[in-house]
């Protein structure tokens, strides 16, 4: 656990910290900014009280934007902490460097008694990610042994794309997923939206 004796600075932030030091922060710090990065649906379906909601697509395309709006203690916050990394190395690219990482993501705050907000949704994006590649590669071997050969390189190719999405944690299927209607939500803000709403808590 992180210790509160090393709170961020705009020189010195953690770039991870867990759900109990994040809930200790929100009773100690007013300055707090949590961000969550995930999509519409997934944070309709369970987010934490009081929390930003910025998807990581918009997040990366005005990443300088949403920057300027964020403060000295910002944490981002995803399903598991992939996605809220991969933001914070978007920020620290323009030069907000402050932003931290909640490790376990959402799942991890509402586990260790965090306030969290239920509604309901799709699977969360990893899982889906799982399902879809798991389906394509039955579906390459099965093809491969029932229709014809070459359908298995449909599964030696959906390795690759996993073993190149470890490498550089990246995710162009999580990317194109969540992209899908079913993980899209009435709610989700537009770019202008999201920074007025930034704008308006500092």
């Amino acid at each position: 656990m992180t210790s509160l004796t090393t709170t961020p600075t705009v020189d010195s932030a953690p770039q991870s910290i867990d759900a109990p030091t994040l809930k200790a922060w929100e009773e100690n710090h007013d300055d707090l900014m949590i961000v969550d990065v995930r999509s519409g649906a997934e944070f309709d379906a369970l987010h934490i009280l009081g929390s930003y909601h910025v998807p990581l697509a918009m997040l990366s395309e005005h990443a300088e934007e949403f920057a300027a709006k964020m403060g000295t203690r910002v944490v981002l916050v995803c399903q598991s902490g992939n996605r809220a990394e991969q933001a914070r190395k978007h920020l620290d690219a323009v030069g907000l460097a402050s932003a931290s990482v909640l490790s376990g993501g959402v799942p991890a705050y509402a586990a260790a008694g965090g306030n969290v907000v239920r509604g309901r949704g799709p699977w969360a994006l990893e899982r889906q990610v799982r399902m879809t590649a798991g389906s394509l590669v039955l579906a390459g071997v099965l093809g491969s042994k029932f229709i014809s050969p070459k359908l298995g390189l449909l599964a030696g190719g959906i390795g690759a794309g996993l073993t190149f999405s470890a490498a550089t944690n990246s995710c162009a299927m999580g990317k194109a997923l969540s992209a899908m209607p079913w993980n899209r939500s009435a709610n989700e803000p537009t770019a202008h939206q999201a920074l007025q709403t930034l704008s308006a808590r500092a």
